[in-house]
């Protein structure tokens, strides 16, 4: 992959570490300011809930910083393809059912990388 969809698919994977580090590791402190729109009262909760997405998250920046670490082009274009798509299924499913909010921070900057990838 050309250096801009590098960077593209980076930004995306940067953008699930820090999900990840959000839902796995700060749920109960930096959440909460993150989360405004969720009672504050149910973050210890769902802390587990939480937790396990965060994992989901992981395994999505796993893939694409997987798809950045490839040699070959042709193969490394797919695995950046298969994992932002996956993102961009997760953000609009995101969108339908907890926040349209989420459509715009994860699905639309997953869309752009991918079309930036298909282009290059």
């Amino acid at each position: 992959m050309k250096v801009i969809a590098l960077i593209a698919v980076a930004v995306i994977a940067l953008e699930h570490l820090y999900i990840l580090w959000l839902e796995m590791f700060a749920w109960t402190t930096v959440a909460p300011k993150v989360f405004r729109s969720v009672p504050r009262e149910l973050f210890e909760p769902t802390k587990a809930f939480a937790a396990n997405q965060g994992l989901y998250n992981g395994f999505l920046a796993a893939g694409l910083i997987w798809s950045i670490l490839i040699k070959d082009p042709v193969w490394s274009k797919n695995v950046a393809l298969f994992f932002l798509g996956c993102v961009i299924v997760a953000g609009i499913f995101g969108a339908l059912t907890a926040d349209k909010i989420i459509f715009t921070k994860q699905a639309l900057p997953a869309i752009i990388a991918l079309v930036i990838v298909l282009l290059v």
